[in-house]
């Protein structure tokens, strides 16, 4: 497969169009960023432990039969995805009460939901990603009755195994951002990825940050802790 033209730049990540119909190959960024881009800074090693955390957990929601676009990492930095048609919705997931959520609600920190509560933005930069509901989705018509339920269902199974994959690695699931993508056929599958940028997660015993929470409220150098993450994920 060889890499051709670039298609596509984010915040984190690059995508290129390559010679094989259909499939497109993904550089990560050492960039961290924050307040939905304002803070910007460049972190040496970054993209290679997010695309190698992603790589290996999108491997192992396969193995749970969870689809999604991941085919396989092509190096430490760089993986192969399905083109798909990306729904412009952020789906979180939260097991417990934390960031935005805890000062909207006024739940403190730490305090754990009764069940995981899945919530919709709207992703449009220029609008600062508002929290919608399931009638502006459609609305809007950004996807349809039968859609959003398929995608609540997607977003609950990719957090029943997570929970399971981080306990195993004695770290707390908080709460996560997943993207999901439409392929050819429109059927829906998990995109984006999976990483301490996209999930908050806490040290099983200490409840230490284990994410990007690191860089959004200056507790330190956030490669060792994502360092610290695909270590106990590998093991």
């Amino acid at each position: 497969m060889e890499k051709k033209e670039l298609l596509y730049e984010g915040k984190a990540k690059k995508l290129y169009k390559t010679d094989e119909s259909g499939v497109l190959w993904v550089a990560y960024l050492d960039q961290a960023t924050a307040l939905n881009g304002a803070r910007k800074d460049a972190v040496n090693g970054k993209g290679a432990l997010n695309n190698q955390i992603t790589s290996l957990i999108f491997e192992r929601l396969k193995d749970e039969g969870i689809p999604s676009h991941f085919i396989e990492k092509l190096s430490e930095t760089e993986q192969s995805v399905k083109s798909v048609s990306i729904v412009p919705l952020e789906v979180v997931v939260r097991n417990v009460a934390a960031g935005s959520f805890s000062k909207r609600l006024a739940i403190p920190e730490g305090t754990a939901l009764a069940f995981p509560i899945i919530e919709f933005y709207f992703k449009e930069d220029r609008l600062d990603d508002p929290f919608i509901n399931e009638d502006h989705i459609r609305v809007l018509e950004i996807a349809t009755e039968e859609e959003i339920a398929e995608i609540k269902r997607l977003a609950q199974k990719v957090n029943e195994a997570l929970l399971t994959i981080f306990q195993k690695a004695e770290i707390r699931l908080i709460d996560f951002k997943i993207e999901v993508g439409r392929d050819e056929e429109g059927a829906i599958l998990l995109a984006d990825e999976i990483s301490p940028d996209t999930c908050r997660l806490w040290d099983m015993k200490t409840q230490a940050h284990l994410d990007k929470d690191i860089y959004r409220r200056d507790l330190g150098d956030l490669v060792p802790v994502y360092q610290e993450v695909l270590q106990r994920l590998a093991d």
